[in-house]
């Protein structure tokens, strides 16, 4: 396996991680009865951090099928190389970093590891379109 397909799994875990993260702060609001039950009642606005964890895993979700594209394509070309390699690598640290960054509400920073994750992918893209 390729260190960009590696990177790639673990990206996939992070996902993971943020979906049981958002999850276990929703459940802590709401409780056990309601996780469990059908969920049909209407129920209050959720706390802040669990309102910036679900905001978090959505974000990430809006670039994920990005990245898996863009593995997936350089992988398949015999594209990787070193900008590949730290293109996967920025991502998904970034994206690590960023989920505490936004659950605990850091504004100005967070924004910046989104650029630093953001720059990772633009990295990956070169690497595949440029000649």
């Amino acid at each position: 396996m390729t260190f960009e397909l590696c990177i790639l799994a673990w990206t996939l875990v992070l996902a993971f991680v943020q979906v049981l993260l958002f999850d276990i702060a929703r459940t802590g609001q709401y409780g056990l009865k309601w996780n469990t039950g059908a969920r049909d009642e209407e129920m209050p606005p959720l706390s802040p951090m669990a309102n910036r964890l679900q905001r978090a895993q959505n974000n990430l979700y809006e670039t994920l099928p990005l990245f898996i594209a863009a593995v997936l394509i350089a992988h398949v070309a015999g594209k990787t190389s070193d900008l590949t390699h730290n293109g996967a690598l920025l991502f998904l640290v970034g994206r690590i970093v960023y989920v505490p960054l936004y659950a605990f509400g850091v504004k100005q920073i967070r924004s910046l590891v989104w650029l630093v994750a953001t720059a990772g992918l633009l990295m990956i893209f070169w690497a595949i379109l440029a000649p």
